[in-house]
C-alpha cells in the first residue's frame, strides 16, 4: 500500500515520521518520469557561498544534491512551428519546463512551460519577423498560450510572461512559478506598458519579447517542505538568530536573556534589516511603483 496520496494538485504523505506530517508538494503526475536531454544541460559547479579567495560572501549555502542546469531558451528567436514533446521538472527553478522539437529542422530545446500547455501542442515564435512583413502578419498572428511575440503584436489586456527588457535580449520578467503580467498599452513604435503581479507598472520597448499565458505550477506557493532535511537537500544550511550569538558576532548578540538591547532590527554588519533604504536612484522606466504598506 502506498504511503503517498496524489490528488492531481498536491502530493501528501502518511505521517510515518514527524517531517512527513506537514509535508505537501505540488503534483508531478503529468511530468516526465525520466531525466533531461543530456545535450541541453550543463554541470552545476557549487561554490558553497565562497568567493575566489575562499571567504563566505553568501551565508547559509552549501551541500545539497547534485544538479544539472537545464539550458532554457528565453529568447525564442527560432521561427516556425515547434511541437511540445513533454513537460519536465527543473530543479533549478520553481516553474516546469517543456521540451519542444522544431517540426522542420528537428532541433530540440527547452522553454518555460505556461499553464495549460499539453504534450502534442504546437507553439511558434514571431520574434524574427521582418519589419516589412509585420504589417501583414499582425492580423494573422496566432495569439495562443506558449507563442512568443513582440509586444507590439500582442492585443492589449493579454496575460503574458517571460518578458524581455530590450529588443535583442532574453525574457527576464515574470519567469517564476505562477507569475504573469498584463499588457496595458502598446504601439507600433516606442514603449509599451505592462502591469506586474506586484502592482508595479513599468515601460518596456515594444520590440521586446513576451510569451502568451501564465507560468506553470501556480500551486508552488502552497508547498510545505516539512522538515530541515528537505532544505539541506536543496543546498541550504541552517540560519542562526542574531539574538543567540555573542556580542562581537552580531548587533543583537550578548546580554542576559532574549534581549537585543533595544536596537532596531539589523544585519550582522549593522545595516537596518527592516524599512531601511536600499535604492538611491529612480528607475526611469517605472510608471507607478508597487503598493507599499
Amino acid at each position: 500500500m502506498s504511503n503517498t496520496k496524489d490528488d492531481g494538485q498536491f502530493k501528501t504523505w502518511k505521517p510515518l515520521a514527524p517531517t512527513l506530517r506537514q509535508r505537501r508538494m505540488t503534483s508531478r503526475k503529468d511530468l516526465h518520469k525520466g531525466g533531461p536531454v543530456r545535450e541541453l544541460t550543463v554541470a552545476k559547479r557549487r561554490t558553497g557561498g565562497r568567493n575566489n579567495t575562499g571567504r563566505i560572501t553568501c551565508r547559509h549555502r552549501g551541500g545539497g544534491a547534485k544538479r544539472r542546469i537545464r539550458l532554457v531558451d528565453f529568447k525564442r528567436t527560432v521561427p516556425g512551428p515547434q511541437q511540445v514533446i513533454r513537460l519536465e521538472y527543473d530543479p533549478g527553478r520553481t516553474a516546469h519546463i517543456a521540451l519542444i522539437r522544431h517540426m522542420e529542422s528537428g532541433e530540440m530545446s527547452y522553454i518555460l512551460a505556461p499553464a495549460g500547455l499539453k504534450p502534442g501542442s504546437v507553439v511558434q515564435s514571431y520574434m524574427r519577423v521582418s519589419l516589412d512583413a509585420q504589417a501583414d502578419i499582425a492580423s494573422k498572428v496566432n495569439v495562443e498560450v506558449g507563442n512568443c511575440l513582440p509586444l507590439k503584436l500582442i492585443p492589449i489586456g493579454t496575460t503574458i510572461h517571460n518578458i524581455g527588457l530590450n529588443p535583442q535580449g532574453r525574457g527576464q520578467l515574470a519567469r517564476s512559478a505562477g507569475a504573469s503580467a498584463q499588457l496595458l498599452f502598446t504601439a507600433p513604435t516606442g514603449l509599451a506598458q505592462i502591469k506586474l503581479m506586484s502592482g508595479e507598472i513599468r515601460r518596456v520597448p515594444v520590440d521586446a519579447c513576451a510569451t502568451i499565458g501564465q507560468v506553470s505550477n501556480p500551486n508552488h506557493k502552497h508547498e510545505k517542505l516539512g522538515g530541515a532535511g528537505a532544505r539541506r537537500r536543496r543546498g541550504w544550511r541552517p540560519t542562526v538568530r542574531g539574538n543567540a550569538m555573542n556580542t562581537h558576532d552580531h548587533p543583537h548578540g550578548g546580554g542576559r536573556g532574549k534581549s537585543k538591547g533595544n536596537k532596531h532590527p539589523r544585519s550582522p554588519w549593522g545595516k537596518l534589516a527592516k524599512g531601511g533604504k536600499t535604492r538611491h536612484s529612480k528607475n526611469p522606466m517605472l510608471v507607478r511603483g508597487r503598493p507599499r504598506r
